[in-house]
This record gives C-alpha cells, sequence and structure tokens, in this order.
C-alpha cells in the first residue's frame, strides 16, 4: 500500500514556499487520518482480553489424516482436558469450565496458552462434499469463544437443513490465530494478520487432506478475520472467499488478492464499519489503515445483500446475510441475492 490516499500537489512559486508549507500540512492529514482509522476500527470493539491462565503446550501431532481424525480429536481433547486441570488448580475457573467443555468437542488443535487457540471441526469433515471455514475479528480467545462458536453452529445447522439429499457438510471454526485486542495499536495494522496468514494456509491444507475428494470450500472472514483471508489469499486453495464487516483487507482490489476464488463482500446496514474511513497512511515506517472499502465497486468483489444487521449479526439465525451464507457455501451462487 502506499503513502496514504491523499495526495497534494506541489506549488510553483519561485522561492518553493508553497510546496515546503504543503508537505507538512500533507503530513499532519495523513497524521490525523491515520488516527481516525485506529480510533474508528478500535472503540467499537467491545470484549477484553482474558485471564492468562497456565496451561500445558499444546498436543504435538502430524497433519490430520482420514484414517487417523479420530486420533488427532482425541489428543486435543486431552490437551484440553489438562488445561482445564491446571487453570482450576490456579484458580481460574471461568477458564476451567471453558476447556472442561471443549475437551468434549471434536477439536482439530488446541492451545490453552495465553489467549488461547482453538480450531473445532462442526460435522463429519471426513466425508464433507461442502466445507466452510469461519476466520473471526478482534477480542476473540478462549474466553470469548462460545460467542464465535454460535456463529459456526448457526452456520452448520442452516446448512444441513438445507443441503441438498446426498450432500454433506461441515464448519470448521478456526481460532488459530492471537486476535487484535481492544483498544490497542494492532487492531489497525496488518501484523496480525501477517503472523497469522501461514497457519491459515496451513489449515486449509489439512482441511482439504481431510474432507471429501473435490469438496467445496468456502473461508468465511469476519471483520478483522478479512485482513487475515487478504494476508493468505494468494494461491490458497479455496472456492469462495467471503468478506464480511470487512474495514478493509490491505489490498486496492479483489484482483489484488491473486486469488482463483470468488471474493464476496457483504455489509450490515446496522454494521458500524460503514463509518470507518477506508484509507491507508504510512506512520513511521508501519502503514495503518486497510485501504478500499470491499463493499465499494470499485474494489470488484461480487457484493451481496445482508440486511439490517450490525457488526455482530451476519450468522444471526434467519437473518438474510445467513441465508445467503448458506447458498454460498453450497454453491447456490445463482440464488444468492444481491
Amino acid at each position: 500500500m502506499g503513502q496514504g490516499r491523499e495526495r497534494g500537489t506541489p506549488g510553483t512559486g519561485p522561492d518553493g514556499t508553497e510546496a515546503t508549507a504543503r508537505r507538512p500540512a500533507g503530513r499532519l492529514r495523513r497524521g490525523l487520518l491515520a488516527a481516525l482509522v485506529a480510533a474508528a476500527v478500535a472503540v467499537p470493539l467491545a470484549g477484553a482480553a482474558g485471564p492468562q491462565a497456565p496451561a500445558p503446550p499444546p498436543a504435538r501431532l502430524a497433519p490430520p489424516a482420514v484414517a487417523g481424525l479420530d486420533a488427532t480429536y482425541a489428543a486435543h481433547r486431552a490437551n484440553a482436558a489438562e488445561a482445564a486441570r491446571t487453570a482450576a488448580d490456579h484458580g481460574y475457573r471461568d477458564r476451567a469450565a471453558t476447556e472442561h467443555v471443549l475437551a468434549t468437542r471434536q477439536l482439530l488443535h488446541f492451545d490453552g496458552r495465553g489467549a488461547g487457540l482453538v480450531t473445532e471441526v462442526l460435522g463429519d469433515l471426513a466425508h464433507a462434499d461442502r466445507v466452510a471455514v469461519l476466520v473471526p475479528g478482534s477480542d476473540t480467545g478462549i474466553d470469548t469463544y462460545d460467542r464465535f462458536r454460535a456463529t459456526a453452529v448457526a452456520l452448520h445447522q442452516r446448512l444441513t437443513r438445507e443441503a441438498p439429499s446426498g450432500v454433506r457438510t461441515a464448519v470448521v471454526a478456526w481460532l488459530g490465530y492471537e486476535t487484535p485486542g481492544t483498544v490497542s495499536p494492532s487492531v489497525a495494522t496488518t501484523g496480525r494478520a501477517e503472523e497469522a496468514a501461514p497457519e491459515l494456509r496451513t489449515l486449509v491444507t489439512d482441511v482439504r487432506s481431510v474432507a471429501a475428494p473435490r469438496a467445496r470450500v468456502s473461508l468465511l472472514c469476519h471483520s478483522y478475520g478479512s485482513v487475515v483471508c487478504a494476508r493468505a489469499a494468494a494461491g490458497l486453495d479455496v472456492d469462495d472467499l467471503v468478506l464480511l464487516g470487512s474495514p478493509g483487507t490491505g489490498a486496492d482490489t479483489a484482483a489484488d488478492l491473486r486469488t482463483r476464488a470468488r471474493v464476496w463482500a457483504a455489509r450490515g446496514a446496522g454494521d458500524w464499519v460503514g463509518h470507518v474511513p477506508h484509507l491507508d497512511a504510512t506512520l513511521f515506517g508501519t502503514t495503518v489503515g486497510f485501504g478500499t472499502d470491499p463493499v465499494s465497486e470499485e474494489y470488484g468483489a461480487r457484493v451481496f445483500a445482508a440486511g439490517d444487521g450490525g457488526h455482530s449479526d451476519y450468522f444471526a439465525p434467519g437473518s438474510l446475510s445467513l441465508a445467503n451464507l448458506t447458498r454460498i457455501v453450497l454453491g447456490h451462487t445463482q440464488e444468492v441475492t444481491r
């Protein structure tokens, strides 16, 4: 990305006074715009970082395979159970309770250290013809995981109801990166996304190795998660890349993502992200902001209707946005409403 969207025209006076005056003004404007982006993205985000409960290191396993998928689930369940016991022994009762529940689920990965990482599978991944991978935004960790999981459950339930006879579905809830925190500089930069991108690529490779041959894989990316997906997009083996409530992706256009996937974008009428300035500016060597609005015509994504919902409503049961997401994942793209 460039040095900022706003560019002044140097003066042409013989002594160069006008040009000199405009350069500091331009820098000031860029600084103010960057601060505005940081505030607009960070301030409305609710929730805070959870307790730093002690936990054992994650289970170290070979990449998942169909034959060993049950063993993979079992190993990560055992690790979650051990993490729950450790948290309880140190007085972290809420964390222990959450991890105790996680220890009963289909976990493709689990790491209870710090804010925590969880990859959960809903459905029969080994035989799935349609797979949705959900990528969350800011302030998502083990302590807020149920909020993220609820979106996966809502989508999985609708996919199960609407899938044609013989078509099997699965949803992967991927909390596979350290998400930015509320009111932190990282929430307005691509740093966390760049760190997360290799992990997301690995996850997609793992999903492809386990799911049914020629399965359709859709990547559904919410808020800051859309920045993560954009950083991982080039060459990624997915069929659809969906940007939901995105503040921008750091790319000027969908074509700049260099993906073979269909790129979709949506924003609910009540989503505060619509008020975020879609620009970027470089300050002290760091680019702040994410550039072009993904639902704008110039970005070039396939924009679809998301109804009147707010920033956290894209997977609300009965919503227009969930209906369209279900159609995209099932491959019923002609039925998606614009």
